[in-house]
């Protein structure tokens, strides 16, 4: 089982830069793909970014190529969501989530979530 501990999530002017973190505990695995997703208020839950935990794959939405960074640091069994050059349609919950898989799954279809963290891009 995994469990997963979102934070960093705020509120940040356009232009600037917020870092998420997600803290996974209990029995993690090589074949763990950890991904965030967002979800705004009246959208469908989508990908932002996916990471192999053994490995270091990672996998991008089209609209945070360039601007979002995901890394994990194996020590502190933490993932995390480098997020640069905010926009205000960036504003969401953000969600980490973990799944065994051989690939980064760019779906919804992941077993295990976090709480969410508010991020808020204001104009």
């Amino acid at each position: 089982q995994v469990q997963l501990v979102e934070s960093g999530g705020g509120l940040v002017q356009a232009g600037g830069s917020l870092r998420l973190s997600c803290a996974a505990s209990g029995r993690t695995f090589s074949s763990v793909v950890m991904g965030w997703f967002r979800q705004a208020p009246g959208k469908e839950r989508e990908f932002v970014a996916g990471i192999k935990w053994s490995g270091g794959t990672t996998s991008y939405a089209d609209s945070v190529k360039g601007r979002f960074t995901i890394s994990r640091d194996n020590a502190k069994n933490t993932v995390y969501l480098q997020m640069n050059s905010l926009k205000p349609e960036d504003t969401a919950v953000y969600y980490c989530a973990a799944r065994y898989a051989i690939v980064v799954i760019t779906t919804t279809n992941y077993d295990y979530w976090g709480q969410g963290t508010q991020v808020t891009v204001s104009s």
